[in-house]
């Protein structure tokens, strides 16, 4: 089972020292993942279900993660996931084609429509059509990534006569969520899914998924601590990757990555 980290790039561990120490930290040990939460901006005071006070600090995860390439050479990054009706399409294809090159082809973009409306609001996006932006968003971005001439003609976003380089040249992307849209939006339009949840979570989520290609990959993020038990629960469910968010479990971060460091082998 390969085991990943995820969500680092928030509070006390974002700074550029922790950053540094932790992601070589995480591939010493052999982990082979690092990923890195999205908020842009967060409701002021807090409401459900924003997942943090508003004051968190939260380092826009393609930032963080260019920093993390510089500072490895070995772990594999990924967004975990970026909130895609939130942010131009052709700007974060150039942002994703970028970091693919200068991580020697390490990044993976993980996607999500997003749920937090005064978010969206304050971005200037319709909450009500964050879906259908979604979809619209990864078959442009496919377009510049991969058409000999570039063109599109959307609701959203349209183009033709651009061209956009560097091409990227291993760039996965998996869709995060728990919907039926989200389900078929990653075995339609992705390589991979990337959830949350127990092993019984999982078992219910994948109960209502639709069929899936042979080279689909599914990362699940894990809020129990991990064993061989546990471990051996979720592989018999088809998950490929477990990633862990030390905050949430008991010792500094280093204690919980040097723990579970013995299931990364």
């Amino acid at each position: 089972m390969d085991i990943g980290v995820q969500g680092l790039n928030i509070g006390d561990h974002a700074g550029p020292d922790e950053t540094r120490r932790l992601a070589q930290l995480a591939e010493s040990l052999g982990y082979r993942s690092w990923w890195a939460s999205d908020h842009v901006v967060l409701p002021s005071p807090r409401v459900d279900p924003s997942p943090s006070e508003p004051d968190a600090v939260i380092v826009d995860p393609l930032t963080h993660l260019a920093y993390v390439a510089a500072v490895t050479s070995t772990l594999e990054l990924a967004t975990g996931i970026v909130i895609l009706p939130q942010r131009n399409p052709l700007v974060l294809a150039k942002q994703v084609a970028s970091l693919d090159l200068l991580s020697g082809g390490r990044f993976t973009l993980g996607v999500g429509a997003g749920y937090l409306e005064p978010e969206m609001t304050a971005v200037g996006v319709s909450f009500d059509d964050r879906g259908a932006r979604t979809d619209e968003y990864l078959d442009a971005m496919d377009q510049l990534w991969h058409a000999p001439s570039p063109s599109f003609a959307g609701k959203f976003v349209s183009f033709s006569g651009v061209d956009a380089h560097p091409r990227p040249s291993n760039v996965r992307v998996v869709v995060g969520g728990h919907s039926g849209s989200a389900f078929r939006r990653a075995v339609t339009r992705a390589q991979g899914w990337f959830g949350i949840g127990t092993p019984d979570d999982i078992r219910g989520h994948l109960a209502r998924f639709p069929s899936r290609p042979s080279e689909f990959r599914i990362s699940v993020s894990a809020p129990v601590p991990l064993s061989q038990a546990v471990i051996r629960e979720y592989e018999d469910l088809g998950v490929d990757e477990l990633v862990i968010y030390p905050p949430m479990f008991d010792g500094t971060v280093d204690e919980v990555l040097r723990r579970n460091a013995e299931f990364t082998g």
